[in-house]
């Protein structure tokens, strides 16, 4: 049977709305930036256990004394973890999504609850959005919004849709049609008899929709992360490409605090506002409360938190902004903000955070997020990140240089030439080059240990390497990340076992263990590659000393592996602390490669 062309048919139809439709894109994100922004500000502003009082405010209003101090000890914790930015963030994130995501299930549930056709021509169109793996949302909503919160905030309205107009079509035809009939027999027009006996007889089932697609949205947070989401997303995508169980853990438990207390308020919110709901919790007062259930009524709470508002307004505790730490001739960057991607690796973590801290000593303003390779040269292109530290050319990141060059500045190479090449442990006997690997995959399980899938030397180790050597139906390249790679070879370094990683040159993989680079007697890993800066197409223009500055920067291989290795021993998170010991160390060289003079 002839392949179907469907991938392709999708491609072409991607580029002719990104040709055509570009106005709608931006007038989208500039709406939805809007919205993520004002809302961010406001949960940004108070002082992080100010807000924590308010929220356990609304939760003894709502669910009683008991939630309250859990509420506010939840939310403490994730203060006192470090992580409070990151989860308002992820809040702004998830109400932008829901609200806009209701605003759109609402209206269709309400008319597939009352046309038949409608109901049947939307379920299959639910059903395939659902079912759809939503990391495959990212792919277009990248292409036609950038990256973001953006393309996160439209992949999570599309996954979470289809329970808000479900449960809305089911709440609506589930109310006794009896009821229905008596409203229509007394001359009740359809719009009132909608807003004054469905809707609200069906609230508790609508409610519950808007608690499905809440915990949906949290469930996007992790996938947003990965486009430059931010958020507690992004610090576990962090901790997953670093492999850091500390952090991952932290930020999971942040989560999971948010859903529990989104879930919880949600459900006693739909509880209060249904008709059935509030007979229910009259009939629960009456029969006597005892104090851990007791509830303020509405006037307390909202007198709660004005209180709580004018005693931190009284001491000082809403939040103020920063400013730059530079200050007369060295202060060049006067707060201009300055945004870095980087993939996670080493000496991409390193140079990406060198550059922080050197623009922050000369007043800039600068954001660092982590992407997968292809996200990064996308946001570049797009303009949504303004430089990067880590392209490996001409060979490594050929295929994104040739797709997006014309939409890129190459500020030069700061460090070559490298190599890329497979490594095995030294105590590896007569296995020395790629040849050598012929027959034996017994002895590695067939596996090769590799890196991001979406590195440029996966894809050359797959579609040239191995094939060149005879091995691509022997071995099988498991894709992962740099540093899962680097803890299964110190599992296996540990145990003598046999395994074959993907390495590079220069790396401090080689000074802590015994390595052996296989030799490539035929030249398939092609030359050694320059380590370039890219920026944004007009990034020099804009900002003249720092692409100056760019343009002229260069480490020794000493000075590099040097800073890795500093970043490696001071532990993970604290990456700009290692920048700041090893410049301290390295005294002159911060001046030297953002000269302040004229």
């Amino acid at each position: 049977m002839p392949r179907l062309p469907l991938g392709e048919w999708v491609d072409s139809a991607v580029t002719f709305l990104q040709t055509h439709l570009s106005w709608l894109f931006d007038a989208i994100t500039k709406v939805v930036n809007g919205m993520y922004d004002g809302i961010d500000a406001v949960l940004s502003a108070p002082h992080p256990l100010l807000f924590a009082g308010i929220l356990a405010v609304v939760a003894w209003w709502l669910r009683g004394l008991v939630a309250g101090v859990l509420a506010f000890g939840g939310f403490a914790l994730i203060d006192s973890i470090e992580l409070w930015d990151e989860a308002m963030s992820t809040l702004s994130l998830v109400l932008v999504a829901t609200v806009v995501t209701l605003v759109l299930a609402v209206p269709l549930g309400i008319w597939s609850s009352r046309s038949k056709t409608v109901s049947a021509i939307s379920r299959p169109v639910l059903d395939f959005m659902q079912t759809m793996p939503a990391m495959v949302y990212l792919i277009p909503g990248i292409i036609f919004f950038g990256v973001g919160v953006v393309p996160g905030i439209i992949a999570t309205i599309v996954f979470s849709l289809p329970p808000g107009v479900r449960m809305t079509e089911l709440g609506i035809r589930q109310v006794d049609p009896e009821l229905v009939e008596a409203a229509e027999a007394f001359g009740t027009t359809p719009r009132n008899t909608l807003l004054r006996v469905q809707l609200p007889l069906a609230l508790p089932t609508i409610m519950a929709g808007v608690n499905q697609v809440i915990m949906l949205g949290l469930s996007m947070v992790v996938i947003a992360g990965m486009v430059g989401g931010g958020g507690l997303g992004g610090a576990v995508y962090r901790a997953i490409g670093n492999v850091d169980i500390g952090l991952g853990f932290e930020a999971g438990v942040s989560i999971v605090i948010l859903a529990m207390y989104l879930d919880r308020m949600t459900g006693a919110l739909g509880r209060q506002v249904s008709p059935v709901g509030r007979r229910a919790l009259a009939r629960a007062k009456s029969s006597g409360a005892k104090l851990w259930n007791h509830r303020p009524q509405p006037a307390v709470a909202v007198v709660g938190v004005v209180v709580l508002a004018l005693v931190a307004g009284g001491m000082g505790m809403f939040g103020s902004s920063s400013t730059a730490t530079a200050s007369g001739a060295e202060n060049v960057g006067k707060g201009k903000k300055v945004s870095l991607g980087y993939i996670p690796w080493d000496e991409g973590i390193a140079s990406t955070f060198l550059w922080k801290e050197l623009l922050e000593r000369r007043g800039y303003k600068v954001d660092t997020k982590q992407y997968e390779a292809g996200a990064l040269y996308t946001g570049m292109a797009g303009g949504q990140i303004d430089f990067e530290t880590d392209s490996w050319l001409p060979v490594t990141h050929a295929t994104y240089w040739q797709k997006y060059h014309d939409k890129l500045e190459d500020l030069g190479a700061w460090y070559g030439p490298t190599s890329l090449e497979l490594s095995v442990p030294s105590y590896m006997k007569g296995i020395d080059s790629l040849e050598d690997l012929k027959g034996k995959s017994g002895q590695f399980k067939g596996r090769i240990i590799g890196i991001e899938p979406s590195a440029g030397m996966m894809g050359l180790l797959k579609d040239k390497v191995l094939k060149e050597y005879g091995l691509d139906g022997e071995y099988k390249v498991v894709d992962g990340s740099t540093p899962s790679m680097l803890a299964e070879l110190k599992r296996a370094y540990a145990k003598k076992e046999p395994i074959a990683v993907t390495l590079w040159s220069p790396h401090w993989a080689y000074s802590t263990y015994d390595l052996k680079k296989l030799k490539d007697p035929r030249g398939t890993w092609g030359k050694g590659d320059g380590v370039h800066t890219l920026a944004r197409k007009g990034f020099s223009g804009d900002n003249p000393k720092v692409g100056a500055w760019l343009k002229g920067f260069k480490m020794t291989e000493k000075q590099l592996t040097g800073l890795e290795a500093k970043i490696q021993s001071t532990g993970k998170g604290k990456e700009q602390q290692a920048v700041r010991a090893w410049l301290d160390e390295n005294p002159g060289l911060a001046d030297k490669w953002t000269p302040v003079g004229s």
